[in-house]
């Protein structure tokens, strides 16, 4: 691996790639520290210090490196363009329009684009408004007496949130700026800059105050069975021949070839898991604002907690509704079905038109079934080795983290393989 990096550095351009895409990646964590005009970073510093990371603000601050709440100019992360695309996609189902978009190839595709950046930038404004908000109010670090914005005019709040926005509409055109001329996809590089700009100081978190040296080599194995796991299943494929029947137009033969159709175990990736974190952490972010002394946030408080049972059973059961629901969307298997027919494909075994699609259909629901209970395991497993551990508080780092590290640097390693594949260089898997 490391003599297929130094041959990429030794490619002109494809070291121009990799130095562009380095920094962006730098550029993009200066701004993750570079606190908002009106915040008073030696407070934000204290009640960080005082405060845990958990529910949805917790899951945000992961994406966005710890910006969230540091109240930086990157404070959001990539967060809005997550949620909106993910929007946009689900209301592929509710929107004939959108739908059609979809099928008009390159040009709808570009359409779609533009509606998501758009809904990026209203989902900034709300978001940043309410972080402003919470802040301003002393309710982002509850238990923290110091104030974090300490001049709470409208003018003052406005800066902030403008420029917070501000701060993801230039995250989100430095994502695609690392598509269009860097190395692998922008957007999940950015995600895993974050993740591994704060996995050093979890780490020593862990082994400062969670119980000594027995623990934390304890966790490390626990995080190096995780990402064999997590590297073995998102490589994993389960692949359906496809037979093209020979067709001559004019004197040339087109077809006769035998393909695949490839199927991941892990057709959502991390999605279920982001959704089911959000909807359980809503309760937690309203009981907040609520009255300390009443039943309803006291029970929210009590059983709503990550190492509560209902709160394991809801979170496994939203996980495996979120998988299913996510993959039907995704895959369509009408539409494969529908294109495989009209270019003379078929499933050896299987009639074309309405059989193969109930075979896809089977087919990608069994598979799923595994791939759920995966991301189930994989998402319980940190709160899991809170409790068989005993630790004294959350892990920093779980599941989805390691999920999205290892799934974006396999993605990003096949990348660069193929263009030194492409330049006739010995690639990663020699």
């Amino acid at each position: 691996m490391l003599r297929a990096f130094a041959q990429a550095f030794r490619t002109p351009d494809l070291r121009t790639k990799l130095l562009f895409t380095l920094g962006i990646m730098a550029l993009f964590r200066l701004g993750s520290v570079l606190p908002t005009p009106g915040v008073n970073l030696t407070n934000v510093q204290q009640c960080i210090g005082q405060s845990q990371d958990a529910g949805l603000l917790g899951l945000v601050n992961i994406f966005s490196g710890g910006a969230l709440l540091q109240l930086s100019v990157f404070a959001l992360g990539i967060m809005p363009y997550i949620t909106a695309s993910i929007i946009i996609q689900l209301l592929r189902v509710v929107i004939p329009r959108f739908e059609e978009l979809h099928k008009e190839g390159q040009s709808g595709t570009a359409k779609l684009t533009e509606y998501t950046r758009y809904l990026t930038i209203g989902l900034g404004v709300l978001q940043s408004a309410t972080i402003v908000a919470t802040a301003a109010n002393g309710q982002l670090f509850p238990g923290c007496t110091a104030k974090v914005i300490p001049n709470s005019s409208p003018v003052n709040l406005a800066l902030m949130i403008v420029t917070m926005t501000a701060g993801t509409g230039l995250i989100m055109w430095l994502g695609e700026l690392i598509t269009e001329k860097g190395i692998g996809n922008g957007m999940s590089l950015l995600i895993f800059t974050s993740i591994v700009a704060r996995f050093p100081q979890n780490m020593a978190s862990v082994i400062g105050g969670n119980g000594g040296t027995g623990k934390f080599l304890a966790i490390i194995t626990v995080v190096l069975l995780a990402t064999l796991a997590v590297v073995f299943v998102e490589q994993a494929t389960r692949r359906i021949p496809v037979q093209y029947a020979k067709r001559m137009i004019g004197r040339r033969q087109y077809g006769g070839s035998t393909t695949y159709i490839p199927i991941k175990i892990n057709t959502a990736g991390v999605i279920p898991v982001i959704f089911a974190s959000s909807i359980l952490s809503v309760p937690q972010l309203v009981a907040q604002f609520g009255d300390r002394t009443s039943g309803w946030v006291q029970w929210i408080q009590t059983n709503l907690q990550q190492t509560q049972p209902i709160y394991l059973a809801a979170y496994g059961v939203l996980i495996l509704f979120f998988t299913f629901f996510y993959t039907a969307i995704t895959f369509d298997a009408a539409e494969i079905s529908d294109n495989m027919k009209k270019y003379g494909g078929f499933i050896p075994g299987v009639r074309a038109g309405e059989p193969t699609s109930r075979y896809l259909s089977y087919v990608i629901n069994r598979v799923t079934t595994a791939g759920s209970l995966y991301l189930v395991v994989l998402a319980l497993l940190p709160t899991l080795a809170v409790i068989w551990l005993g630790l004294s508080q959350h892990l920093p780092f779980g599941g989805t983290t390691i999920l999205i590290m290892v799934g974006v640097g396999l993605q990003t390693v096949k990348e660069i393989n193929s263009q030194l594949q492409q330049r006739h260089y010995e690639g990663f898997l020699s």
